[in-house]
């Protein structure tokens, strides 16, 4: 079987074996794959881009996650922590701007409390009852999810980062474990919220069975949204020298997991326009539906700084949303002010 037939055959079941997906990655048929992506995107959502708030209210970090430039043992690194006032000056602007999306981000802080936190994603909901809220914040327990939850959240984004132990074990301190990393992703589902993974496409140490294995954990885990990007390096971690992933494999990652799952919410990332100067376009051409604008203060953007040469990192929220609105007119596609919630097939 050729791999125009294996495209064809993933279409039609959403679903191959590991021994095709893994010919698919060898033998790739990337502007064949992006045509069927983008006219399943279209046929689920026609040419409609959701976009979400970011907002980077803290950068401390408890963990020292060997990839992460926020991680704990980083002194270099210019630590910050948004005020709560901050967090709703944020949500107001993008409210204004017609967002309807807000995605509170951050590493494992112990600055901000359970309590705080709940007091943080009650007042967004009562606030923007319309609105949506996402959280980013890590790995917690059942109840303190569901204490989220119940507050208010709807989403959460756990990028499951690899779906192999032994790798997973190579990108991780010891204190780490992706069996827990998987449960939190179990315990999200379980309560309600729509759950989003991913991972790194091109991190240190992964094969490309590594990544037929993460295809594998994504469709059996069947997530609401699915993000991915190419690793970059960051200066101040032990994989500074390591080179940054693969564009195109990315890309063609992301018109699998389309094809795969059809009806989910893939962001087109910021990773992908770092590097790449077309990044987010060729994403969406390739079958993400999604974009994460910067609604934190430009003050403290290059301080969240997971990875070197971050783009946006400057630019005030309005003009970065217009010229994305731009961008992405030119390519056939619109920006449009909804929640985005995902919905069944």
């Amino acid at each position: 079987m050729n791999s125009k037939a294996l495209i064809d055959k993933l279409e039609r079941e959403k679903n191959l074996s590991g021994d095709e997906f893994l010919f698919l990655l060898k033998n790739r048929e990337d502007e064949y794959i992006f045509q069927k992506a983008q006219t399943t995107s279209k046929k689920y959502f026609g040419n409609k881009i959701f976009i979400r708030g970011l907002i980077e209210f803290t950068n401390y970090c408890k963990n020292d996650c060997y990839y992460c430039g926020i991680k704990k043992s980083n002194l270099n690194a210019q630590r910050y922590r948004l005020t709560d006032k901050q967090i709703f000056s944020c949500c107001k602007i993008g409210y204004d701007l017609g967002f309807r999306t807000f995605v509170l981000q951050g590493g494992e802080d112990a600055g901000f409390s359970d309590e705080r936190l709940i007091k943080i994603i009650s007042h967004i909901k009562n606030k923007y009852p319309d609105c949506a809220i996402t959280l980013s914040i890590g790995e917690k327990s059942f109840d303190t999810y569901k204490n989220f939850f119940d507050a208010g959240a709807n989403r959460y984004l756990l990028r499951h980062e690899t779906a192999n132990e032994s790798h997973y074990q190579k990108l991780h301190p010891q204190n780490l474990s992706l069996d827990n990393r998987k449960k939190c992703l179990y315990n999200l589902k379980e309560i309600g919220y729509q759950v989003g993974c991913g991972f790194m496409v091109g991190s240190p140490f992964q094969t490309l069975e590594n990544i037929v294995e993460d295809l594998q954990f994504i469709k059996k885990f069947s997530p609401h949204m699915i993000g991915i990007g190419p690793f970059i390096s960051h200066k101040d971690t032990k994989f500074s020298s390591f080179s940054n992933g693969s564009f195109a494999m990315t890309l063609f990652l992301i018109a699998i997991i389309r094809l795969m799952l059809p009806n989910s919410l893939i962001p087109a990332t910021t990773a992908l326009g770092t590097i790449n100067n077309f990044g987010r376009e060729k994403g969406i051409l390739a079958g993400a539906n999604v974009l994460m604008p910067n609604l934190s203060p430009a003050s403290v953007r290059k301080k969240y700084s997971l990875y070197d040469n971050k783009i946006c990192t400057g630019e005030e929220t309005a003009q970065c949303l217009n010229c994305l609105k731009s961008r992405i007119n030119k390519i056939g596609y619109e920006i449009v002010v909804d929640r985005g919630d995902f919905k069944n097939e």
